[in-house]
């Protein structure tokens, strides 16, 4: 038995390390690339949009078709009949034609036609000239893969940056965790102090109770980060596409010192590079196929092609044909001129509306970078102050401490200065947390 439990503690760190799951940031940008359904969506329509550019790419090829056609009537379609009777004989003198003296019987005719008929047929057809709709349409096949294309690296962009304001609010949640574990342990020791003191006579018992008070509350606030901590790993799970697990840990350092100075860009430069405006670029492009391929639709077609059938009715002493033919075709649409015309139109006016929707969403965008420049500023301002509050705070703390043991000030005031202090610190690390956001969020808004 003994042999037993030695051999379970020396596999207990195997058991442990295999159990907690280490990731990366990076390793879990890579997860939410891979696993993330947005991503995963918008490679299948990627996929699509070259499966049609293929199918559009087809139209320049001949269409090549056969046919096979039978029939049987209840009735021929065509009866033809000639009466019987004596025909004069014609001896090549056209004067005695009308006084014949000799003359043939000629029994009659009953023609029954098409009772039946078989026709097998093959064509070949090349369309030579469709107003140029083949080559647009082909033009738009290949610009509506360029759009799915940026529709995916925008779509990564949006899940990186979710992922990574998830992953950090992980990180801030286990940081704020041992400002509390910090806090627990400053009390138990200050605890024992005052439980010393108060056996020497040295304090009274309610300064015990004030202690064991603070310690009440800071399980709660453990509990409630703990659950705090667990529902944002279930959220960051569920995003990068990972296996939730209690034991995931998260490796990241909040004292990010890269100065704001450093990401700074003239957004007039980076505008070009965001997605959102190649986009709108090509929903203007698109606008333009789309009246260039309606103006073709109101041009002349033309096709050439080749034809071979066989034709056979199935008739006694009459035997199948094999033919062929070689044909052209002219269409001209006539009668939709008003109608295309009208059409033209409201594509000309969407083109209109898509250039104004460029220019509204570039002035947005430019305010957008704005906004993340002023974000980032003031997240770095904040660090700033905060470090100088954190340091007056823990001064203030040791001089209450030691006012305290001389017996010039209450412990309700060393307590309120660890409040002070430990609010404080959580305060700097959600400063620090709102830093790295508004930084990676400032990089994305420039296009980086």
């Amino acid at each position: 038995m003994n042999y037993k439990i030695a051999f379970s503690l020396i596999l207990l760190p195997f058991y442990i390390t295999v159990s907690a799951q280490t990731y990366t940031l990076e390793q879990i940008k890579e997860k939410a690339i891979n696993q993330n359904y947005k991503n995963k969506n918008s490679k299948i329509e990627i996929e699509e949009a070259k499966a049609q550019k293929k199918e559009a790419e087809m139209n320049y090829y001949p269409k090549v078709n056969a046919t096979l056609f039978g029939m049987k009537t209840i009735d021929p379609l065509f009866k033809y009949s000639v009466q019987g009777g004596n025909l004069p004989v014609y001896d090549g003198n056209p004067a005695n034609l009308q006084t014949a003296t000799q003359f043939a019987y000629f029994p009659g005719i009953n023609l029954e036609l098409l009772n039946q008929l078989g026709v097998a047929s093959a064509n070949v057809t090349q369309t030579v000239y469709a107003g140029n709709r083949i080559k647009t349409g082909n033009e738009l096949a290949k610009l509506n893969i360029d759009v799915k294309e940026k529709q995916q690296k925008l779509a990564q962009k949006e899940v990186l940056l979710k992922t990574e304001k998830e992953y950090w609010q992980v990180i801030t949640l286990q940081e704020k965790l041992k400002t509390v574990e910090s806090y627990e342990n400053f009390l138990k020791k200050l605890h024992k102090e005052v439980s010393d003191a108060k056996k020497n006579g040295l304090a009274i018992r309610n300064d015990v109770l004030k202690i064991e008070i603070k310690i009440s509350e800071l399980k709660v606030n453990r509990t409630q980060l703990e659950n705090g901590i667990m529902l944002a790993t279930k959220q960051l799970a569920q995003t990068t596409g990972i296996e939730y697990n209690p034991n995931i840990h998260l490796t990241g350092d909040l004292n990010y010192t890269v100065p704001s100075s450093t990401f700074y860009v003239d957004k007039e430069s980076v505008l070009p590079n965001r997605e959102e405006i190649q986009l709108l670029e090509k929903s203007i492009e698109a606008t333009k196929l789309q009246t260039k391929l309606k103006k073709g639709e109101s041009l002349p077609s033309v096709a050439v092609g080749l034809s071979a059938f066989y034709l056979d009715l199935f008739e006694k002493n009459m035997d199948g044909k094999l033919n062929g033919m070689v044909f052209g075709t002219v269409s001209v649409p006539i009668s939709n001129f008003w109608e295309d015309k009208h059409k033209l139109k409201q594509l000309k006016l969407k083109e209109e509306l898509a250039e104004n929707a460029l220019k509204e969403n570039s002035e947005l965008l430019y305010l957008q970078i704005d906004k993340a420049w002023t974000d980032l500023k003031e997240a770095e301002n904040k660090i700033k102050l905060y470090e100088e509050t954190l340091v007056q705070t823990k001064e203030n703390l040791r001089v209450e401490q030691q006012s305290y043991k001389n017996g010039l000030s209450l412990l309700s005031d060393v307590l309120q200065a660890q409040t002070q202090v430990n609010e404080t610190e959580e305060k700097l690390i959600e400063a620090k947390s709102d830093y790295i956001k508004a930084t990676n969020n400032y990089l994305i808004v420039t296009g980086r």
